[in-house]
């Protein structure tokens, strides 16, 4: 049992190409300057963190407090700390989010909207984060354009989904299950193509009457990397978020790169700065909480698992049977 200086945290290790659970007892976290302590009420899982290849947690003995993204509300503030206080409701990226307590960057603890469960706040920070990334800060979609997702029942696919319908375009997405695309319909999807291999470049032309699509998310990886060149319009773009398919490299066809004058970009936030992190979480407040505010976006969550049973979600991820996010409610 813990007590008010000691709190239960899971820790995440990797090793022979996988990655394990452990929960410890460990001491609470004081604030330091620009941060608050946040009492943990959800937390939400990402598929990168439990994925070895991801290099997102650590191979030394004890490895690292598992979690990246959080609600809650504030126990305390540190140094500096402005604008916020004791007994707000916030949601934000923090190391170590499967646990009592996490510290966050005031300047990525936003305030929750109201309406929103603690479930589906722990849902947003990290997913929608990396979500304008992709479709805004990065991508440049625009009202009434083409919006590919491969992989698009996973948790950063569905909310790409909902932040493409918000944006006005069109979205195709694929997914190794017809049941799931039959779902996200409800979710504005436009076009599903039951996949997983890169095979969907005709059906792609097809829907878009030749012109291709002129943003591609792509969740799965080196498998489908050609192929999404291939759907690629003049002037298209391609974003790498994910390979869940394990394959790190692909060929790229140097002549459509130049002739179609593509771009080809990475999203992670793996080796940004916390100055980096922060910008990109303003321009997540800014161009897209309004649409979770008034309910145009609500996050679709598969399952919210109790705090002990971080390792029946984690296997629940890593068998794709979920549509959308998973998350783990606070401990006890």
């Amino acid at each position: 049992m813990s007590n008010a200086n000691t709190m239960k945290s899971w820790f995440v290790q990797a090793g022979d190409g996988a990655t394990t659970l452990e929960l410890r007892e460990v001491a609470v976290p004081d604030p330091g300057p620009g941060q608050v302590l946040v009492r943990i009420r959800a937390a939400g899982l990402n598929r990168g963190e439990f994925l070895a290849a991801h290099g997102l947690h650590s191979t030394s003995t004890g490895g690292k407090a598992a979690g990246m993204e959080a609600a809650g509300e504030i126990v305390s503030v540190g140094p500096g700390v402005a604008g916020l206080k004791p007994g707000e409701r916030v949601m934000g990226r923090c190391g170590g989010a499967f646990s009592g307590h996490a510290l966050m960057d005031v300047r990525e603890a936003v305030p929750m909207p109201a309406g929103l469960s603690w479930e589906e706040a722990a849902a947003i920070p990290i997913t929608f984060t990396v979500v304008h990334d992709m479709l805004i800060a990065q991508g440049q979609l625009e009202k009434g354009e083409w919006l590919l997702i491969t992989g698009v029942s996973s948790g950063v696919g569905v909310a790409s989904l909902q932040a493409g319908k918000a944006l006005g375009a069109k979205v195709i997405g694929t997914s190794g299950s017809a049941a799931k695309l039959e779902k996200l319909k409800a979710h504005g999807l436009d076009l599903g193509l039951c996949t997983r291999s890169g095979d969907f470049h005709d059906a792609v032309m097809q829907a878009t009457g030749g012109h291709g699509v002129d943003l591609v998310v792509n969740n799965v990886g080196g498998s489908v990397f050609a192929e999404c060149v291939r759907t690629l319009a003049f002037e298209g773009r391609l974003a790498t978020v994910g390979y869940v398919d394990g394959v790190l490299k692909a060929e790229i066809d140097i002549n459509a790169l130049h002739s179609r004058r593509l771009k080809l970009f990475g999203v992670s936030n793996k080796l940004r700065n916390a100055d980096q992190r922060a910008t990109s979480a303003r321009g997540f407040v800014s161009d897209l909480l309004p649409a979770i505010a008034d309910k145009r976006i609500r996050p679709l969550i598969e399952r919210a698992f109790p705090f002990a049973e971080l390792p029946a979600a984690k296997a629940l991820m890593e068998s794709n049977a979920h549509l959308g996010k998973i998350v783990i409610r606070a401990p006890a």
